[in-house]
């Protein structure tokens, strides 16, 4: 069970490392994504932050697993407002699938930890 929780933790800290870099570096997909979900662009500067501490716990969390459910904890309920932004602006299952699959995956960490 801990390889499986380790691979997940791993999978799920390098997507949000990668987001949230993203986000924070003001990458031009980012600012149209913010521009899309009708957020003011301050507002992704928050969520990258949030994303990056939550990686950040993840990555700690191979040496302490309170830190892996902490992190995954901080994810999963990122990937809860990323998907209210989605349904909010009448995105359908395409734009919406990876984050409610990230947050699933957050939650499954969360469960198993």
């Amino acid at each position: 069970m801990n390889m499986l929780i380790w691979v997940l933790q791993g999978l799920l800290a390098a997507m949000f490392v990668m987001a949230s870099l993203g986000k924070v570096s003001g990458a031009k997909a980012q600012k149209d994504t913010f521009n899309h979900l009708r957020l003011p662009q301050w507002f992704r500067w928050i969520t990258g932050l949030v994303e990056l501490v939550g990686a950040a716990l993840l990555i700690a969390g191979y040496w302490n697993t309170d830190l892996t459910k902490a992190g995954a904890l901080v994810i999963g309920i990122t990937a809860i407002g990323g998907t209210a932004a989605h349904l909010r602006v009448k995105d359908g299952m395409k734009q919406t699938f990876m984050i409610v699959l990230l947050g699933i995956i957050a939650f499954v960490i969360v469960g198993l930890v």
